[in-house]
């Protein structure tokens, strides 16, 4: 029997809510995060790696698989491929003018995003949230942060247990009158910042239909498909009255930390006796493509 990825749950979810823009957000959550084969043209070297590009109506497309065995299918030949990150995979071609193709013609799941898309999800990806400059003058309870937006940081906060000690969130307002949603880490392990950043800039993006549109992408195998609206490079988008995600990290020991979490709502981290830091999305492995901070190039 062939089997059904997650990748596959998603896009069938997408499918049959077009007009749902959280089935479509969910869908690119999901190839963000899976692990996926990218088709080359030749052994990855020292120097970058050179994806096998399709012509499509003028339109270049490099082609990802979420199993090897569909790989296999398509190729029916030994290829050189790599494994990366879905992210990864996006970072990589943003900027060139080349689309994605997805499991094109081995699975439901078959579907092409469009260059523009590529790039409009790496943007959102980069920088869907604000590093925090200055401390808070003032600390509220955050009862208007969105609902989604609050599961979508517990669901990627779960996932970075042993990172980090605390997470709370709280609305605050700065010297300047401005006001924002603070998710306040505490006590973070030296050198998780990066990965933790990119958790909650996924879980920004993937958590704001209500944000400017992306471009569409291409006609998929199941028909016309689009990025969605998600996010926006320089704000959280739909987080409230507070207006923005701000993202701070603090020291337990800081005073502040207590008036945070007094006000803010905890965001529980998993145990991470139970998750393992190689079992991890929000720790990539270390092989070539899997790290978010050392994408692979193109050659």
């Amino acid at each position: 029997m062939t089997e059904t990825t997650p990748l596959d749950i998603a896009h069938a979810a997408m499918q049959a809510n077009e007009t749902d823009p959280r089935a479509r957000l969910k869908f690119y959550q999901r190839l963000a995060e899976s692990e996926l084969f990218l088709l080359l043209e030749k052994e990855a070297g020292a120097d970058g790696v050179s994806p096998e590009l399709f012509p499509l109506e003028g339109v270049p497309y490099a082609l990802v698989f979420d199993r090897e065995e569909r790989l296999a299918d398509f190729a029916r030949r030994t290829v050189a491929h790599l494994a990366l990150s879905g992210r990864a995979a996006i970072g990589l071609l943003a900027g060139e003018g080349i689309g994605l193709g997805v499991n094109p013609g081995v699975a439901a799941s078959s579907i092409l995003i469009a260059p523009d898309a590529v790039d409009w999800l790496a943007s959102a990806l980069a920088g869907a949230v604000h590093e925090a400059r200055e401390r808070p003058l003032e600390i509220a309870p955050a009862f208007d942060l969105p609902e989604p937006l609050l599961a979508a940081l517990a669901e990627k906060l779960a996932l970075a247990g042993g990172l980090a000690r605390a997470a709370w969130v709280a609305n605050v307002t700065y010297a300047n009158g401005t006001r924002a949603t603070l998710l306040a880490i505490v006590d973070a392990r030296p050198g998780a910042e990066g990965a933790i950043r990119q958790a909650v800039s996924e879980a920004v993006v993937f958590a704001a239909p209500d944000s400017p549109d992306s471009p569409d992408s291409a006609d998929s195998a199941g028909g016309t498909d689009g990025a969605g609206g998600a996010g926006n490079a320089d704000s959280a988008g739909g987080t409230g009255a507070a207006g923005s995600l701000d993202l701070a990290f603090f020291c337990g020991e800081d005073g502040i930390v207590r008036h945070i979490e007094r006000a803010g709502i905890r965001i529980a981290l998993a145990d991470p006796a139970r998750n393992a830091p190689e079992n991890r999305e929000a720790q990539q492995p270390a092989g070539p493509g899997m790290d978010p901070a050392r994408p692979p190039r193109i050659r």
